[in-house]
C-alpha cells in the first residue's frame, strides 16, 4: 500500500511558484462556497510517520485559506476530563459544523496504532477498535460529512534523512525529540501495523490517501489539489436537485410488535405504601450513588414516554435523592441551529457524564426513531439505520463504565385525556400543555407502532428498556426507583 509513496516524486521550484498561487486562490474560493452552501462539513484526518511533513502541511492549509473557517485540533494525551468518558467523546466534541473544515491532527487512529506497536493492545483488541472506527466513519458519511484521510509516508531511509536534516538545522532542531528517534527504530513494525489499519479502514465513503512526504512542494500541491477537487465534487452532488423516489411508508411497522397493548396499566399503589417505599428507595439510591465503587462508573438515565405520562414527576423523585452537584438533567427539545449543523448524535455525546456522576435525559436520542419517524422529519433510510447507530452509541458508553437505564412511561389514551384537561384547568400546570400535545394524540396508533419497533430493536443486555405502567403515578415512581436501585446493585456487585 505504501510502495507508491516511496517513488521519489518531486516538483521543481518554477512549476511550484506557478501552481501555488492558483491553488491558494481556488481553495479560498471553494472554502467560501462551502460556507455559503452550508449543507455539509469537511473533516480532514491527518496521520503518518514522524518527519513526513504533517505539521507543515496543516500549517500551510491554514495559511492558504481563511483560518476562521478551519478548526484544527491536535490530540495528545487524554486529560482527566477526557479519560472519564468514552474514548470517542473528545473527537465528537471537535467535529466541524456544516459549512466549515475541521482538521484532526492525530485522531481516533493514533491511540490504537501506537498501543499495538508497543504491544499494549492485542491484535484482537486492535481489530475491535478498527470495527468501531469503521462504524463511526460510516455514520459520519451517512450524515453528510465529507471525510478525507491523508497518511503522510516516508521510506525508512527518507525518514532518517529527514529527521537528521531537521535536527541539524538550528531553526528546526526543536521539532526532533528522542521519542522521534526511538520510533524510527520501530519503523518496520509501525509500517506493518499502519498498513493493516489503513487497509481495514479504507472504504468508498472514507478512503485513505497515501501521500509521499519526502518532498514538500509535491506534498503540499498533492494535498491541496485533492482537498479542492473533493469539495468541488461534494458541492456538485449536494446542489443537484434530488429526484423524487417512492419510499416505504413512514409509519409502516417493521416488526409489528405492539408492545404497549400488552401492558397492565391497572396496577396501583396506595398512598401510605407509596410514602414508605419512596423513602426507602430514595435512601438506597442515595447510598448507591455515593458508594466508593461508583467512582469509576457513571449512570445514564433515559426517559421517554407518552405526553403527560409523569416523566417530570419521576425525575424529581430521583433528583431529590442526590446531591445537586452530582447529577445533571438534560431536557431535549427540537435541535438548535448549532445542533442541526452537526450529526444528530453530537448533541447527546456532549452531555455524557464523568465518572461518579449521573445524567438524566428527559427525552433523548430516541427521538429519531419516534417523533422524527412519525412526523416525517427524517427520511426512511435515516431512521432505519438509527437503530444500529444507537445501539453502537450505547455500547461505547457501557464499555467505558456507564450504567444505562431506559424507561418508557406508558399511560392509556383515557388517562392522558384526563391529565390534559387537568393541566388546562390548573393555572400552575398550564405551561405543561401545548397545541403540539393535542396534535400528538391524533397519532396515537402511529406511536404505538414506532415504540414497539424501538424497544424490539434497541433493548439490549447492556441497555435494556423498562416499561413503566404509569396510569398510577405512585406505582410508576416506585417502579422507576426500584429499577434504578436494582441496576446499580447489579453493576456494582462485581466492582
Amino acid at each position: 500500500m505504501f510502495e507508491s509513496a516511496e517513488l521519489g516524486h518531486s516538483i521543481d521550484k518554477d512549476t511550484y511558484r506557478k501552481r501555488e498561487p492558483e491553488l491558494r486562490e481556488a481553495l479560498l474560493d471553494i472554502q467560501y462556497e462551502l460556507k455559503e452552501c452550508g449543507k455539509f462539513p469537511v473533516l480532514v484526518i491527518v496521520g503518518g510517520l514522524d518527519g513526513a511533513g504533517r505539521g507543515e502541511t496543516v500549517n500551510l492549509l491554514n495559511a492558504w485559506m481563511d483560518p476562521r473557517l478551519i478548526q484544527t485540533h491536535a490530540f495528545g494525551p487524554k486529560s482527566d476530563e477526557e479519560s472519564e468518558r468514552p474514548h470517542m467523546w473528545r473527537f465528537w466534541r471537535s467535529l466541524p459544523p456544516k459549512g466549515q473544515i475541521g482538521i484532526h491532527f492525530g485522531s481516533w487512529y493514533t491511540d490504537p496504532l501506537i498501543q499495538r506497536v508497543g504491544k499494549d493492545l492485542s491484535q484482537a483488541a486492535l481489530d475491535q477498535r478498527i470495527e468501531e472506527i469503521v462504524r463511526l466513519e460510516k455514520m459520519l458519511s451517512n450524515e453528510g460529512v465529507l471525510l478525507l484521510k491523508f497518511w503522510f509516508h516516508l521510506s525508512k531511509k527518507a525518514q532518517k534523512t529527514r529527521l537528521q536534516d531537521l535536527q541539524d538545522n538550528p531553526l528546526t532542531r526543536w521539532r526532533v525529540s528522542d521519542e522521534d528517534w526511538q520510533r524510527h527504530e520501530y519503523y518496520d513494525r509501525i509500517r506493518k501495523v499502519a498498513e493493516h489499519v489503513l487497509r481495514q479502514t479504507s472504504s468508498g465513503d472514507a478512503p485513505w490517501i497515501v501521500v509521499e512526504g519526502a518532498e514538500d512542494r509535491y506534498r503540499n500541491l498533492t494535498v491541496g489539489n485533492i482537498l479542492l477537487d473533493s469539495i468541488k465534487r461534494q458541492l456538485a452532488r449536494v446542489n443537484v436537485p434530488r429526484q423524487r423516489v417512492e419510499a416505504p411508508p413512514i409509519l409502516a411497522p417493521i416488526d409489528n410488535v405492539r408492545l404497549l397493548d400488552r401492558l397492565d396499566l391497572s396496577q396501583t399503589l396506595d398512598k401510605k405504601a407509596y410514602a414508605r417505599e419512596l423513602e426507602s428507595l430514595q435512601g438506597q439510591f442515595n447510598k448507591l450513588t455515593r458508594d466508593d465503587r461508583f467512582r469509576n462508573r457513571s449512570l445514564i438515565v433515559v426517559f421517554e414516554g407518552n405526553d403527560a405520562a409523569g416523566k417530570g414527576g419521576s425525575i424529581r423523585r430521583i433528583s431529590a435523592a442526590m446531591d445537586a452537584r452530582q447529577y445533571r438533567i438534560v431536557p431535549v427539545a427540537a435541535p438548535t441551529e448549532e445542533e442541526r449543523a452537526q450529526p444528530y448524535l453530537w448533541r447527546f455525546w456532549r452531555h455524557l457524564p464523568r465518572h461518579g456522576r449521573v445524567t438524566i435525559f428527559d427525552r433523548s436520542w430516541y427521538g429519531r426513531v419516534l417523533v422524527e419517524r412519525v412526523e416525517g422529519f427524517c427520511s426512511h433510510a435515516e431512521w432505519m439505520r438509527a437503530y444500529g447507530e444507537i445501539n453502537d452509541f450505547e455500547r461505547q458508553m457501557a464499555a467505558h463504565g456507564a450504567i444505562i437505564v431506559k424507561f418508557w412511561m406508558a399511560i392509556s389514551q383515557e388517562e392522558q385525556l384526563t391529565r390534559f384537561k387537568e393541566r388546562e384547568a390548573i393555572g400552575f400546570k398550564r405551561f405543561k400543555i401545548t397545541e403540539e400535545d393535542w396534535r400528538n394524540r391524533e397519532k396515537w396508533d402511529d406511536y404505538v407502532l414506532a415504540v414497539g419497533d424501538m424497544v424490539d430493536r434497541t433493548s439490549t443486555s447492556i441497555a435494556p428498556w423498562t416499561m413503566i405502567e404509569a396510569n398510577d403515578k405512585y406505582f410508576a415512581r416506585v417502579k422507576v426507583l426500584q429499577t434504578l436501585c436494582d441496576a446499580l446493585k447489579s453493576a456494582l456487585k462485581n466492582e
